[in-house]
């Protein structure tokens, strides 16, 4: 909107923001912490692509050996930000439901039919998984 010729602090009134933080913005765009971490991010993607089979964890080893430390936190979240995934991944497993051996035999051959009350009693078997 600086740029359109409106001026910044009516832009920020309008906005309801500070204007302090504009300006330090525009006279330092890139801060430091982020410089450090676009380095990181460089040291962990040339380590990735040496071995695409290591994770996160070691990505941090071999990023703290080239010379940039950083937490493994820091490392993971790089990672998963960039979609740097390790060639070997984990297991998943299922939503813990298996369907178990059916409850009861069917005596009835799926004809439903009654001759009289109290002849046929039938259950809702909706909450037991089936094929």
């Amino acid at each position: 909107m600086a740029a359109d010729g409106i001026p910044v602090a009516v832009t920020c009134r309008v906005l309801k923001i500070a204007g302090q933080p504009y300006y330090r913005w525009l006279a330092r765009p890139v801060t430091d912490a982020e410089l450090a971490e676009a380095y990181l991010a460089n040291a962990v993607f040339d380590a990735h692509r040496d071995d695409p089979e290591f994770g996160y964890r070691f990505l941090a080893d071999e990023a703290a050996a080239a010379g940039y430390r950083a937490a493994e936190r820091t490392v993971w979240r790089i990672c998963r930000d960039n979609r740097w995934w390790s060639a070997f991944g984990k297991k998943r497993g299922g939503n813990g439901k298996r369907s178990g051996a059916s409850a009861h035999d069917d005596l009835v051959q799926r004809d439903f039919t009654a001759k009289g009350p109290n002849q046929l009693w039938l259950t809702d078997l909706t909450e037991h998984r089936t094929a």
